[in-house]
């Protein structure tokens, strides 16, 4: 299998990256990248420095989020109210305190509220739900990055003799991306025990029922692509995945 990365597609190198196997979220600037334009971006003045990618506009217009000066440690619960039922979330700010930061954000601007989520695989080492993206292309984001908080406690892959790989469980919530720090607001929900290279920031777990929801929407399978293996191992899942409405919990 190749090694899919979680990706959030950049254009055509991106397209390239996602058919050698990587989750990418496409669309993302590379951090060094320059801006469009005379004024550089806004970047936000705490630890996470948040910063706008003017090249890569969001899909839907929100602010910058807020950049906690101190550590938040307690754990948030979330819900993403889907067509398969509710999938619920707990977000540790402890192990990534800028991506729960900004995932609660995104909830609370609307962000997700009537968006589908665009991939589905099911390599024998990649098996996730991504999702996170307005426009449904896996191009899209908030129009801002913001950098990294790679896991150091995954579990290596069994089988991987060069100890790289390591296991992204099942029930595992993280975060797709386009290369260092390019964070944005894709993410992916792993229904299966997956084998990555430890570049996707982990910050949170899916429940019981979220993981029942997410096996019947991987049941339903992949839909075809031209020349693509058979039966397909990543695209759009036959069964439609539409978030009608994100939130957080109080």
């Amino acid at each position: 299998m190749p090694d899919r990365v979680l990706l959030r597609r950049a254009g055509r190198a991106a397209a390239s990256a996602v058919a050698a196997g990587s989750l990418v979220a496409a669309g993302a600037v590379p951090a060094s990248a320059a801006p469009a334009g005379d004024r550089p971006p806004r970047t936000t003045k705490g630890p996470c420095r948040y910063t706008e990618t003017p090249d890569e506009p969001a899909v839907r217009k929100v602010p910058l989020p807020p950049d906690p000066r101190r550590t938040p440690t307690r754990r948030v619960s979330a819900v993403l109210e889907t067509d398969h039922g509710d999938i619920g979330l707990t977000l540790d700010p402890a192990k990534a305190p800028c991506t729960v930061q900004s995932f609660v954000h995104l909830v609370r601007h609307r962000f997700y509220d009537a968006t589908s989520c665009h991939r589905l695989t099911a390599y024998d080492r990649l098996k996730v739900l991504q999702c996170g993206d307005p426009s449904f292309t896996g191009e899209g984001g908030p129009g801002y990055r913001y950098k990294d908080e790679l896991p150091t406690d995954l579990p290596p892959w069994p089988g991987d003799s060069t100890g790289a790989r390591k296991t992204y469980a099942r029930g595992v919530l993280a975060m797709a991306n386009a290369g260092p720090d390019t964070n944005g607001s894709q993410f992916f929900l792993v229904y299966g025990d997956s084998g990555l290279l430890p570049n996707y920031t982990v910050f949170g777990t899916v429940d019981a029922a979220g993981l029942a929801a997410l096996d019947r929407i991987a049941a339903g399978g992949i839909q075809p692509a031209p020349e693509g293996p058979t039966p397909p191992v990543d695209g759009r899942p036959v069964l439609p995945v539409d978030i009608d409405d994100a939130r957080v919990r109080r």
